[in-house]
């Protein structure tokens, strides 16, 4: 069990948990179950079905597509969300987003596009 419990998404006790901790640097392209945490570095690609949560530290440069988004750190990319996107303080957010559901927290910074739909529909044309 992790010692650090702090502002995380409820999760149920079956689920899978990843971490890219302070201090690590993922490069490529990450698949996860349930939960993942980045505090430290990752670039390229996640795909996932569950909540991805960027810490405070984390940077994400990535095409992301996941259930569910939540920022404090920094995050510069596309991003398909299912469910929900979160940007809370401190939180950066450049590029695009696509979700049903968008919270931006005061404070924050988010420079870019965001659609407002369900990702799972394809664009026109395709």
């Amino acid at each position: 069990m992790l010692d650090d419990e702090r502002q995380r998404p409820k999760q149920q006790p079956s689920e899978n948990t990843t971490l890219v901790g302070r201090g690590a640097r993922f490069d490529g392209k990450l698949t996860f179950e349930g939960t993942a945490r980045v505090d430290g570095e990752l670039f390229g690609e996640v795909r996932g079905d569950g909540v991805l949560v960027v810490g405070r530290e984390g940077r994400v440069r990535a095409e992301l597509h996941v259930a569910s988004l939540v920022v404090e750190g920094e995050v510069e990319g596309t991003v398909w969300a299912s469910c929900s996107v979160e940007v809370h303080t401190p939180g950066r957010v450049r590029g695009e987003i696509t979700t049903p559901s968008l919270f931006v927290d005061r404070g924050v910074v988010f420079e870019g596009q965001c659609k407002m739909c369900d990702p799972q529909q394809p664009e026109d044309g395709s």
